[in-house]
């Protein structure tokens, strides 16, 4: 069935009518539909409006939903699959609760079909508080999960969009939070190219994404919702966005307040129009009527904006009475039905990831088991599981209840907080450390201990959240905060086996436990049945199968200064250090073999090159692998090995599948200072397999990649 984004006729019918309804808006009419907030216009049968909606991992901040696993989370099952079908399940009930909320008259913040999600920026730094809002560190990978989760969220209707998608925040942005109104993001046209704008890109011309929006710094000294590079230039220009753009919240202002490039309100609101910008999280584009009179915008400019917001709402079905509208007939009741539950279970157990399993201690064997021990500040922490930009659950399930729902009666479960996520004690009148003696205690009667670690939404976040300890938002280091890494000891010196299941939304430097915790599983924000799927994990009812969106690494000294936005020295592409847990990597409770690697040529050429390899289960439980292809440029000054593609493949024990990916000519591409992407005469090298193919992923999995060397015999410019 033909997208309706893809449907050119289509879309012309929408832009004459909504055209026609702008032309017959006053001036001031039209200005009152260019802030989240649009008044009704009951003259011409305009309802009011909100655009203002989120729905990074489900519908929030409106009631009830289904919290999916955070962003971060959703990346590490390196699934598009999967990422589309939990799009498809977050439109699925904002289209179920807008239905409803329509018959009530309710037409408020966070209750339409505009959604600002996803976050494509990169995770660049992993003390950036908002990258578990993001796909990671990666713009390949970051490119094909969005681009699946922005196909969900839209949907496949030949007429309507299911909701509108944003890709956010275009484009530079990903720290630090404490100086986002005013700090400017200096990038070279190589890292723009190579690394800040691929995924926007990609959301745009692949996903035909409604919207945009900008971000809140500057890039290269232009405000990013004012900048004619990046709107006009770029996503207008070079990419044919034809969808609106929108304004980060109250980001307008900061052009006079913050970054100083405009007098006062009008000249602010005028530079954005002209530049780009089409609607304004805020109210600031009020003063837009003014600046038509001050002749420091037109109105035609004005009316183009609203037009392109009006051409939306037709997409969306909001002025048709039709009764064939697919998405008419979403009812209420698809909102947390128990598809969804099982959704949100299966999508919670694809994003765990195994770091280590030393001597085989996990999965779990409860009938071996008399007592076990759940200790730790995020064993019963709601907070953990849901990241932030959130829902409300129905029904949560933490670590310590999903594994005592899972045991029931047949194996008793003790617990311990142990101590405060920050703090060092509970009680304020107490001594510091006052929960280790009942740690100890709870050590002392069990078989086995279960080590709940990490941070939650309220250590990393964005700037102004409410509840960020670390006030910005972002982390000062990348240590477990408090007494977490004391407690962690205290565990280990009881001389019982420990399992330490880490909850955060980005890398931590837990070299201690990589040191002397035989086993360790990264479960992320996992959303509100987080804790069923990890006791499923634990005791071997389901197989851990993700892979780490990010890099860990060992200290935060190893990490250029957070400001400092070249992407030499970040990221798995440029480090040149040992990660402690490199991007790529996790571990399943059995095991895969590949097969060798035959490519349909071994030039780079126009037509690109199908890679296939043949992987077989060869353990004792069904799994999920993550087929993974690297490509690096053999010559001084190029990048590590990156990211090109990846499948996901789900095998029973014994089971073998053949794999074809295919490798674009882009793939062997790098940018030069221009930001041209060039494939330059020389070899590549080429890897397949499991993992990257650095010493420290090969050592951990225990594998190699396969390995294929190709040949570019002359100089092409690919795009630039």
């Amino acid at each position: 069935m033909k997208e309706l984004v893809r449907n050119e006729a289509l879309l012309d019918t929408y832009r004459q009518r909504a055209r026609a309804l702008v032309e017959q808006m006053t001036l001031k009419e039209k200005v009152s539909q260019m802030v989240h907030a649009a008044a009704a216009i009951e003259r011409l049968g305009i309802p009011s409006y909100n655009w203002w909606n989120e729905g990074l991992h489900g519908v929030a901040r409106a009631g009830i939903a289904t919290i999916f696993p955070q962003a971060i989370a959703l990346a590490a099952s390196f699934d598009g699959d999967l990422l589309e079908r939990v799009g498809d399940a977050v439109a699925t009930e904002g289209r179920g609760k807008f239905n409803m909320q329509q018959q009530y008259g309710d037409h408020d913040i966070y209750k339409g079909l505009t959604f600002w999600a996803p976050n494509v920026n990169i995770f660049r730094d992993p003390r950036w508080g908002r990258g578990h809002e993001t796909y990671g560190e990666d713009p390949c990978l970051t490119a094909r999960l969005g681009v699946r989760f922005v196909e969900g969220l839209q949907g496949h209707d030949g007429k309507y969009l299911k909701t509108a998608a944003c890709a956010k925040h275009y484009a530079v942005h990903s720290g630090p939070e404490d100086v986002r109104h005013s700090f400017n993001a200096i990038a070279t046209a190589q890292d723009m190219w190579e690394t800040y704008l691929p995924a926007f890109r990609a959301l745009v011309q692949e996903a035909k994404v409604e919207s945009v929006m900008g971000a809140y710094n500057r890039t290269n000294g232009e405000p990013c919702n004012g900048s004619k590079t990046l709107l006009q230039e770029i996503l207008r220009g070079k990419w044919g966005f034809e969808g609106h753009v929108v304004s980060d919240c109250w980001a307008i202002r900061d052009f006079y307040q913050g970054h100083l490039v405009t007098s006062g309100p009008e000249e602010s609101v005028a530079l954005a129009v002209n530049s780009g910008c089409d609607l304004n999280c805020g109210e600031l584009f009020l003063y837009l009527e003014q600046a038509v009179q001050d002749g420091l915008v037109t109105e035609e400019a004005i009316t183009e904006a609203v037009t392109r917001l009006f051409t939306t709402r037709m997409k969306l079905g909001l002025f048709d009475d039709d009764p064939d509208h697919p998405y008419n007939q979403i009812s209420y009741r698809e909102v947390d039905s128990p598809e969804m539950r099982r959704l949100n279970r299966e999508a919670a157990e694809r994003c765990v990831v195994l770091l280590k399993n030393e001597g085989g201690l996990l999965p779990l064997d409860k009938r071996k088991l008399k007592t076990v021990g759940v200790i730790g500040p995020n064993a019963d922490n709601r907070r953990a599981l849901v990241g932030n930009y959130e829902g409300t659950a129905s029904r949560y399930a933490t670590i310590l209840e999903g594994i005592q729902d899972y045991l029931g009666d047949e194996v008793r479960v003790l617990s311990s907080e142990g101590c405060p996520l920050y703090r060092n004690r509970y009680q304020n009148l107490s001594q510091p450390d006052d929960r280790f003696s009942e740690a100890r205690g709870v050590c002392a009667e069990s078989d086995v201990i279960i080590a709940c670690l990490g941070l939650d939404s309220g250590l990393e976040g964005e700037e102004g959240d409410e509840g960020n300890q670390f006030a910005s938002g972002d982390k000062p280091n990348l240590s477990l905060p408090g007494r977490q890494e004391a407690l962690l000891r205290l565990l280990v010196e009881s001389g019982k086996p420990v399992v330490l299941v880490l909850l955060s939304g980005s890398a931590l430097a837990v070299n201690y436990a990589e040191a002397e915790v035989p086993a360790i599983l990264q479960g992320w924000y996992p959303g509100a049945q987080g804790g069923n799927a990890i006791a499923r994990i634990l005791f071997g009812e389901a197989n851990p199968q993700g892979k780490l969106p990010v890099t860990f690494y060992r200290s935060d000294e190893e990490l250029p200064a957070f400001t400092d936005y070249s992407m030499q020295g970040r990221t798995y592409r440029y480090m040149t250090q040992e990660a402690l847990y490199p991007f790529g990597y996790g571990l399943s409770y059995t095991d895969f073999r590949f097969g060798p690697v035959r490519a349909s040529c071994g030039e780079v050429t126009e037509a690109g090159a199908d890679l296939t390899v043949t992987v077989t289960n060869t353990g004792a439980m069904a799994g999920g692998e993550t087929v993974q292809v690297y490509v690096k440029a053999e010559r001084p000054g190029t990048p590590n090995a990156q990211l090109k593609a990846f499948a996901k493949v789900f095998l029973q024990p014994g089971e073998e599948q053949q794999v074809t990916l295919h490798l674009d000519q882009s793939a062997f591409a790098l940018c030069d200072e221009n930001g041209a992407a060039v494939v330059e005469p020389g070899t590549y090298s080429v890897y397949v397999g499991a993992s990257q193919p650095d010493a420290r992923s090969v050592r951990l999995m225990g594998r190699a990649p396969g390995k294929l060397t190709f040949q570019a015999t002359g100089r092409v410019i690919v795009e630039g």
